[in-house]
């Protein structure tokens, strides 16, 4: 069938808005007509080359929309059904047996290979493959082709399905970082660093879970208001402290019993690890900027006190049972993630881009 997509053509280069042709769904495969998408850093650096999917390619993972048709054996779903897209796993593996999917030991493949696992695209123009299936989605378009699997039917008519992509992801991310990954305990202190829209659904999950004190860092000063208003108890600049973490133990003097790092950038998780009290533990969610990327970490102070650090990947969630919790929170007004979001039509996702790089806002909304 025809339809659009943004294509991403050369690293560091706009998206160009153009038609594409999609395959009809093979067996256990979904096909979504796309109500929104939303826009996420790691979109970016696929385009840029850090994840290598081949280019040309139609990326976006973060999309919802209707179903419109479905391969054979698929039961999950039927035309009609709304429905959230989330990455891609394989079913049968040892953390997806655990209810890990976010673990699975083919999410490489599955999610950043541009193809199905038979080396296929679904997706075309003319005679000529485009790179697709981008976390089994690739909802940079009017139209995605799915896996039965990660596709998430949504029973709640009364929410605004263009808005419920980044919960597939971004949102997810973290809130499960906090509720799931970090497990935080009512009472409990926390120092999230970066309030872009994965520091800010941590912030809501933290108050989810009743934690005592939540203290974000971020430069930013709207978004540092943005925290306080969804609930964190504390704000701090970084650019006015000398030592980041003398400012977090001068809110909890003995260090905070969990940090949740959204950056990536080594000197940041660094102050991160530095802020944990005894025993405390480190969430790590940050796409670094080079893969390279390394810490400088003091192994007799780690030993001496305990600290745990943990790389988080999607906020542990398991889609179907996660992604309708976030939406019954959301219908209950305790997850108000609409909050942070500013919709742009497809064919304005570069100055979408631009808008989310200067900050004008937190999470940008594709809508076809």
């Amino acid at each position: 069938m025809d339809s659009i997509a943004a294509i991403a053509r050369a690293p560091h280069h706009p998206f160009t808005v153009e038609p594409i042709v999609i395959d009809p769904p093979r067996p256990g495969e979904v096909l979504v007509r796309i109500a929104g998408v939303g826009l996420c850093h790691t979109d970016l650096v696929a385009r840029d080359q850090f994840i290598p999917i081949p280019l040309p390619a139609v990326l976006g993972h973060e999309g919802a929309g209707i179903v419109e048709a479905v391969g054979e054996g698929v039961t999950k779903v039927v035309p009609g059904d709304r429905v959230v897209i989330g990455f891609a796993s394989c079913g049968h593996c040892a953390r997806c047996d655990e209810h890990l999917p976010s673990y699975c030991r083919e999410f490489p493949m599955l999610n950043y290979a541009g193809a199905r696992t038979d080396g296929s695209s679904g997706l075309r123009q003319g005679d000529a493959a485009l790179s697709g299936h981008f976390f089994g989605q690739s909802s940079f378009a009017g139209h995605a082709l799915a896996q039965e699997r990660n596709v998430v039917k949504i029973e709640a008519t009364d929410v605004p399905l263009e808005l419920l992509g980044p919960l597939a992801c971004g949102f997810q991310t973290g809130a499960g970082g906090v509720m799931r990954s970090l497990a935080c305990p009512a009472g409990s202190t926390i120092a999230i660093f970066g309030a872009g829209p994965v520091g800010l659904a941590a912030v809501m999950g933290a108050v989810i879970q009743g934690c005592a004190t939540i203290i974000v860092v971020e430069p930013v000063a709207s978004r540092r208001d943005l925290a306080l208003s969804l609930g964190a108890t504390h704000v701090i600049d970084p650019a006015a402290e000398a030592v980041l973490p003398d400012a977090i133990r001068a809110i909890v003097a003995d260090g905070v019993e969990f940090a949740f790092e959204t950056s990536g950038r080594e000197a940041v998780v660094e102050a991160a690890l530095a802020s944990l009290g005894s025993h405390g533990l480190l969430g790590l969610v940050g796409v670094p900027p080079k893969p390279e990327s390394s810490l400088t970490i003091n192994l007799a102070a780690l030993i001496t006190y305990g600290h745990r650090i943990h790389g988080i990947i999607e906020g542990d969630s398991d889609l179907d049972s996660f992604i309708p919790e976030l939406v019954e929170l959301y219908r209950a007004g305790r997850f108000p993630f609409d909050r942070l979001i500013r919709t742009f039509p497809l064919a304005q996702i570069n100055e979408a881009v631009e808008a989310q790089a200067r900050g004008d806002c937190v999470k940008a909304v594709l809508i076809p």
